[in-house]
């Protein structure tokens, strides 16, 4: 079962990241990343193995030490709930900017290789994209 979730998990997010960073100025990339329902199904599949563990892993979490959280990461079990926590948290992140990009008008030439940075490195890339977006200036595009 969790390599079934995991495997889903890899394919699911896929589409949306091609879709932002590859067409970003297609007139269906901003429909469909538009909706927050695109990450429902890796919260869904986050939730089915994480709530039977919950008991089980909330001491860990409430008290984190690295061994604490090396043990409960090593697991195939540990590991197909992170891995899914790492992909939900940054495909919300990289659909927040995609669409605060377009809205300040951020060139796709800047935000593609960014968005690419977050897929791969999460928040890596997130910083660097703050920091093109102070460049930018604050003040949102009409």
């Amino acid at each position: 079962m969790f390599a079934a979730l995991f495997q889903f998990a890899n394919l699911w997010i896929m589409p949306f990241w091609l879709l932002i960073i590859v067409l970003p100025h297609w007139n269906w990339t901003k429909r469909i990343i538009g909706s927050l329902w695109i990450v429902a199904p890796l919260l869904l599949a986050y939730a089915l193995l994480v709530l039977p563990q919950a008991l089980a892993v909330l001491p860990a979490l409430l008290n984190p030490t690295i061994p604490g959280i090396a043990g409960l990461l090593g697991t195939p079990t540990g590991a197909t709930i992170g891995w899914i926590h790492f992909l939900a948290f940054d495909l919300f992140v990289g659909r927040w900017v995609y669409l605060d990009s377009r809205t300040r008008q951020i060139t796709a030439w800047v935000a593609s290789p960014l968005l690419f940075l977050i897929l791969m490195f999460g928040p890596f890339g997130l910083l660097l994209y703050l920091l093109v977006r102070m460049a930018f200036g604050e003040q949102k595009a009409s």
